[in-house]
C-alpha cells in the first residue's frame, strides 16, 4: 500500500498523554537505576485500583495487572512501546510521540548546577540565589522557603532529569518577574548546558505551609527536527494543545492552545475542543499522575487519579465522532512503589479507540514512541519520519 493511500480516513486525533503513567521495566532500565520498575503494574498491586474502562480497551491485556484482568472481546486495540531515545524525562518522551529521537541524554547535574552558570544567571537577573542542589521540590521549599522570603533571593535546584528550576513565593516574586528568570535562564543554558527544561516553580502560604501553585510553566528546548505538530500546520491542519503541551514543543506547531494546570481542567479542555475542532489533532497532557503523585512516592494518590481518568473516559468516547481516533499513552514512567522520587525508565501504554471499529486486538511491542506521529502522518497524508511504524492500517478497520 502506497504511503498516503488512506489519507484522512480519520478526520481528528486525539492524543492523551497520561504523565509517567509507565508499565514495566525497559530493557536498559538497568542503566538508568530504574531496574524492577513498574508504575502501573505495582500501583494495581498495592491498592487494587478497578481501571474498567481502560481495561475494556485493553489494558489488562498489555500486561498482567492485578487489578485489571484481561478481556476476551476488548473495544480498543492495546499494546506497549519502548522509548529509543536517550533519556526518560517529559521533553524526550514527548519529542520521540510527537516523531523526533534525542540521540544524545540531555546535561543532568546532580551536584547542582558549575558556577560559571550560576554567576551568569545571577548576574543577568540582578541578585543572588539559594539552593543550586538537587532536591525534591516539595522538601527545597521547606527548607528555604523562609530564608527566600527573608532575603527576596529565588531557589534553584534541578532533580535527576535535566532541568533547571526556580522556585519564588508568588508575594515576594511577583509571577512576571518569575517567568522572566525563567526566560533569562534558558537563553543561558544552551550549548554543553542545554538542558532539557527550564521550570518555574511558584508556591505561597506562610512558613511550615507553603504550597505549590499550579501556575508553574516550562521552558524547552525547540525540538531539533520537525515534529508531528509541525508538519499538520505545514500540511493546513489544526493543533489544539492542552497543558503543558506548549512549553514541551516550545510553542512551535500549535494553532490554539489551553495551559490547564490539572488533570480536571484538561480533561475539560481536551472535551471542549471536541466540540470545535473540525480536522487536526487534539495533544492533551495530564500532569497530576507525575507531579503530585509519583515525585512524591503517593500510591493511594496516583491510584485515586488513575481511577479519576477512567471514570471520565466514558465521556471523552461518547463525545467521539466516527471518523475519530483516541490514542492514550505516556511519556516514561514514576513508579510511587519504590524509593525513588524520579522518573523511570519504561514501556508506556498504547490503548487506541475508534467509534469506527470497536474489535480490537493486540498492536504488540512498538519499537518506538514514534510509531504514534507516523500513524497520525500517514493517516492525514503528511511525509513520514524517519522513525517510526505506523499502525493505521491495523486500527482503522473495513469501511472506506
Amino acid at each position: 500500500m502506497k504511503w498516503g493511500a488512506l489519507m484522512g480516513y480519520f478526520d481528528r486525533a486525539i492524543l492523551i498523554v497520561l504523565d509517567s503513567v509507565g508499565i514495566g521495566e525497559l530493557p536498559d532500565a538497568g542503566l538508568f537505576g530504574d531496574e524492577g520498575s513498574d508504575t502501573i503494574g505495582h500501583i494495581s498491586a498495592a491498592t487494587g485500583v478497578k481501571l474498567l474502562n481502560m481495561g475494556r480497551l485493553g489494558l489488562g491485556n498489555i500486561e498482567p495487572l492485578s487489578s485489571v484482568p484481561a478481556v476476551s472481546e476488548p473495544i480498543g486495540f492495546y499494546g506497549k512501546m519502548a522509548e529509543k531515545s536517550a533519556g526518560k524525562d517529559t521533553t524526550t518522551g514527548h519529542w520521540e510521540i510527537a516523531g523526533v529521537w534525542l540521540k544524545d541524554p540531555f546535561p543532568t547535574y546532580p551536584g547542582g548546577f558549575p558556577d560559571e552558570v550560576i554567576d551568569a544567571f545571577e548576574e543577568k537577573i540582578g541578585t543572588k540565589v539559594i539552593g543550586n542542589k538537587a532536591a525534591s521540590g516539595t522538601e527545597i521549599i521547606k527548607e528555604l522557603g523562609e530564608e527566600h522570603i527573608r532575603t527576596g533571593y529565588p531557589i534553584v535546584y534541578t532533580s535527576a532529569d535535566s532541568v533547571f528550576q526556580i522556585a519564588a513565593h508568588e508575594d515576594v516574586v511577583p509571577l512576571d518577574r518569575l517567568y522572566e528568570m525563567c526566560r533569562i535562564a534558558r537563553e543561558i543554558m544552551t550549548g554543553k548546558h542545554a538542558v532539557g527544561r527550564i521550570i518555574a516553580r511558584p508556591f505561597v502560604g506562610t512558613p511550615g505551609n507553603f504550597v505549590r501553585t499550579e501556575r508553574r510553566r516550562d521552558f524547552s528546548l525547540v525540538p531539533p527536527g520537525d515534529t508531528i505538530l509541525d508538519k499538520m500546520i505545514a500540511g493546513g491542519l489544526e493543533v489544539y494543545a492542552v497543558g503543558k503541551i506548549e512549553d514541551i514543543f516550545a510553542h512551535r506547531g500549535i494553532s490554539v492552545s489551553n495551559h490547564t494546570g490539572n488533570n480536571r481542567d484538561g480533561i475539560k479542555a481536551t472535551l471542549d475542543y471536541m466540540d470545535v475542532l473540525k480536522r487536526g489533532m487534539i495533544f492533551t497532557n495530564l500532569v497530576d499522575f507525575d507531579t503530585l503523585y509519583g515525585h512524591r512516592n503517593n500510591v493511594k494518590g496516583y491510584a485515586q487519579a488513575l481511577k479519576e481518568f477512567d471514570d471520565v473516559l466514558p465521556d471523552i468516547m461518547a463525545s467521539m465522532k466516527e471518523r475519530d481516533v483516541l490514542m492514550i499513552t505516556a511519556d516514561h514512567g514514576c513508579d510511587p512503589t519504590t524509593e525513588s522520587t524520579d522518573h523511570s525508565r519504561e514501556y508506556v501504554p498504547l490503548l487506541v479507540y475508534t467509534p469506527s471499529n470497536e474489535t480490537g486486538t493486540s498492536l504488540g511491542i512498538r519499537d518506538t514512541f514514534s510509531d504514534i506521529a507516523q500513524t497520525v502522518a500517514e493517516n492525514f497524508g503528511l511525509s513520514p519520519f524517519a522513525h517510526g511504524g505506523s499502525f493505521l492500517e491495523k486500527i482503522r478497520g473495513d469501511r472506506s
